[in-house]
């Protein structure tokens, strides 16, 4: 039970802040690994 569009996309937007908070600690700019 639940929504689970709302479930995935927060899934997604907490990843994509993950690797952001990551990128500005490190001092880097965006490379496609």
């Amino acid at each position: 039970a639940g929504k689970p569009k709302i479930v995935a996309t927060v899934a997604t937007m907490r990843k994509l802040l993950t690797i952001l908070n990551a990128i500005i600690r490190d001092g880097r700019p965006w490379q496609n690994a």
